[in-house]
């Protein structure tokens, strides 16, 4: 791919940003340097190379979901520190 100014003003034109005559040769530069860096990663020979589906071999250990005893709504409530009629009673933490 060829940067010149005319791909410059079409990029301005498909991002609607303005570029002053400084800023446009700036992007022009970065623009360049940045399809160098692809072309350069391009370069390289991954055909032997097994795609990364994750970054470490780690796996998580789950254990099973077993049933156990459940509570009751009054059994529960014996234990609260704060409890109103049916409910747990906790401190506000949203602020109006």
């Amino acid at each position: 791919m060829k940067v010149n100014n005319n791909l410059i003003k079409e990029l301005s034109i498909l991002s609607k940003i303005q570029f002053d005559k400084n800023s446009s040769q700036k992007m022009k530069e970065d623009l360049v340097k940045i399809l160098e860096f692809i072309e350069k990663l391009n370069e390289v020979d991954t055909d032997e190379t097994k795609p990364l589906v994750y970054v470490s071999e780690e796996k998580n250990i789950l254990r099973k979901d077993i049933c156990s005893e459940n509570y009751g709504q009054h059994d529960a409530l014996q234990s609260a520190p704060q409890k109103d009629s049916d409910y747990f009673k906790v401190p506000k933490i949203i602020k109006k």
